[in-house]
């Protein structure tokens, strides 16, 4: 081959080849544009404009900073889309994750005759082990289902008083929902009674701090009559209601009415549970309407059993027709006796057996009884109501006596226990309770209670006035006003001594009746009786005087049937003088009795002190409330 030939061809090989070259890079080139632009098209058509994209090759870079995570593989899948995933390398970041923010710190409190359960998450700067023994004081056998966490976290303002308030107001919610947020405290509880509702509402808005928000759903349920009572009269001086009960609220305002038309003034009926038959308003609407034709008399309905007393001046054939109407109209339910009595000579003598409740709370029994067994029982029974040494028997042992007479005074006693001040009578014929009462159910409950222990048709009257200065729901006062209404009683009649001695004087008996009437108004009180001596005399034995004395006025007041559970005696001796020991008109001043509020945990512990701080010294707020107290 010549040698023009071979070159000729190696030329033809070399450009062939050079036009590969160039070949190749430009499809490459075309490639990597076109990955390139779709792939930031898409990016960019979701929104994805923060990634940045550059093809190298065939293969395809995404950089960048995604917002999340979720982002970032949403760009990783739309870039895949465009080119073979295989093709796409993520050198792309996630951004910082923001700090997390602080938990919502919560306890859910559940309480019931079952026990207590406690759910929720607290701070960990809160003492959860002092919390728990709160609790479990409270539960007592029945113990503590601890469902607590807690969350190493700043505590919110206000938390740490908010979870005190709560575990506070359980001492006085035997069945309740307590819900616990750092500014807020909702309770949701049930009562025995609506003047048990009143108590407890009061009870807790003066206790809440103020910053603190409470939210009360407190229900009382419709109390239970038994026997379901109601009993109307008509007298000279008008018509009124001993009892009044009814079911359902539409009962009792048509049998209201019906006292209304007959002449009662302003009558109450009492709406409850235990009724016989959803006749009643009916029963009791013909009955009151078979008195107002008779022109007096009265009638008592317990359960489905009516007695009907009509005047004694009635003619027979009046009172049979008139009874006669009403027994056709009562529903079948109910078993009718009428009465017409004689009647009775207004000369036949003192009342047989009578018992006297005096304001300050001297019982006095006089009369008749069956037997000397009698005698004493009754006395044992107003001793163990009214207290031992506020009893004075003066009955005498008779013959001639009903057999049902010892029901007869145990059940009027009975009922006199329920008021502040009364009498009541008891007579073959008939029982007499009249007197005053703070319960404005008080002559419902008197009357039920008689129906039910003296039996069908017995005759008894309850004459009961209620009074709102007696009513320990209405026109409660707080503990500063209890505390400033003792301190004026104790300024204006001082309580004395027996020289020496720890024996009350007789001048200051009267004293210690007004104290005892205006705490039994104030209910529950942390309060400490306060004893002071003057300087004379060893210190060591006025300490011991005062302390003396000081318990003296508490057991004079638990004579007077105050609840002293809450009170403590205490004797301060020498301190505290509020006047010149170097004059007798100054030692005579500082031998006193004071009366002291134990002022609550907020008043005794500094704002710089936590509850932390009480745990590890060894104390606790129960300990705070019960040791702490002010004296001035």
């Amino acid at each position: 081959m010549r040698l023009s030939s071979l070159l000729t061809i190696l030329l033809t090989f070399a450009a062939a080849a050079v036009v590969s070259l160039v070949a190749a890079n430009f499809s490459v080139s075309i490639i990597e544009d076109s990955s390139e632009i779709g792939v930031r098209d898409a990016l960019d058509a979701k929104g994805m404009t923060w990634a940045e994209v550059e093809a190298n090759g065939l293969q395809v870079s995404l950089s960048g900073v995604a917002p999340t995570e979720a982002v970032r593989f949403s760009a990783l899948t739309t870039a895949g889309s465009i080119v073979d995933a295989a093709r796409v390398i993520d050198d792309m970041n996630v951004a910082a994750l923001e700090a997390l923010a602080a938990p919502k710190f919560s306890v859910e409190i559940l309480r019931n005759d079952s026990g207590l359960s406690v759910i929720g998450l607290i701070p960990a700067s809160t003492d959860r082990d002092y919390v728990i023994a709160r609790f479990n004081s409270l539960a007592g056998s029945t113990g503590v289902t601890d469902l607590l966490e807690t969350a190493d976290y700043p505590a919110p303002d206000g938390w740490e008083s908010t979870l005190e308030f709560a575990l506070s107001a359980m001492s006085s919610l035997p069945r309740a929902k307590v819900s616990v947020e750092a500014d807020r405290v909702a309770i949701r509880a049930i009562t025995d009674s609506a003047p048990e509702k009143s108590r407890l509402e009061q009870s807790l808005r003066r206790m809440v701090p103020e910053q603190i928000a409470l939210v009360l759903d407190i229900a009382a349920p419709r109390p239970v009559i038994t026997p379901f009572t109601t009993r109307f009269q008509i007298t000279a001086d008008g018509a009124s209601f001993d009892a009044c009960s009814a079911d359902t609220e539409e009962a009792s305002e048509r049998i209201m009415s019906a006292a209304k038309a007959a002449g009662a003034v302003n009558p109450r009926c009492t709406v409850g549970l235990g009724v016989p038959t959803p006749r009643w308003a009916d029963a009791v609407t013909a009955s009151i309407s078979a008195l107002s034709k008779l022109g007096g008399g009265s009638f008592t309905i317990a359960d489905a059993d009516i007695t009907l007393l009509a005047p004694p001046d009635r003619s027979q054939a009046e009172f049979d027709r008139v009874v006669g109407e009403l027994e056709n109209a009562l529903p079948q339910v109910f078993a009718l006796e009428a009465k017409l009595p004689r009647a009775q000579d207004p000369d036949a003598g003192p009342p047989e057996f009578t018992a006297t409740l005096s304001p300050q709370g001297q019982v006095q029994l006089r009369g008749r009884v069956n037997d000397s067994a009698l005698r004493e029982l009754t006395t044992s029974f107003a001793k163990a109501r009214f207290g031992s040494s506020r009893v004075l028997t003066a009955t005498r042992v008779v013959d001639d006596l009903p057999s049902d007479w010892a029901t007869r005074v145990l059940a009027g006693l009975e009922g006199l226990g329920q008021l502040e001040n009364g009498i009541v009578t008891v007579t073959p014929q008939r029982v007499v309770l009249s007197g005053n009462t703070g319960n404005p159910d008080a002559s419902t409950e008197i009357a039920a209670l008689l129906a039910g222990k003296l039996g069908e048709g017995a005759s008894f009257d309850v004459n009961v006035t209620y009074q709102e200065r007696l009513d320990p729901v209405l026109g409660l006062p707080t503990p500063d006003e209890c505390e400033a209404e003792i301190g004026a009683i104790v300024a204006g009649g001082k309580i004395n001594f027996e020289p020496g001695s720890a024996t009350i004087d007789a001048s200051a008996l009267g004293t210690m009746d007004e104290i005892a009437t205006v705490l039994k108004r104030c209910g529950d009180l942390q309060l400490e009786i306060q004893g002071y001596t003057d300087s004379q005399g060893r210190e060591e034995m006025n300490l011991a005087l005062s302390q003396s004395r000081a318990e003296s006025v508490l057991n004079e007041l638990r004579a007077r049937r105050v609840l002293s559970s809450s009170f403590k005696a205490a004797g301060y001796g020498e301190e505290n003088p509020v006047a010149d020991n170097g004059t007798e008109a100054g030692r005579e001043a500082n031998r006193r009795i004071e009366f002291r509020l134990i002022r609550a945990e907020e008043d005794v512990v500094t704002d710089e002190t936590t509850l932390e701080d009480q745990a590890e010294n060894g104390n606790t707020a129960d300990d705070a409330l019960t040791e702490e107290s002010t004296t001035e």
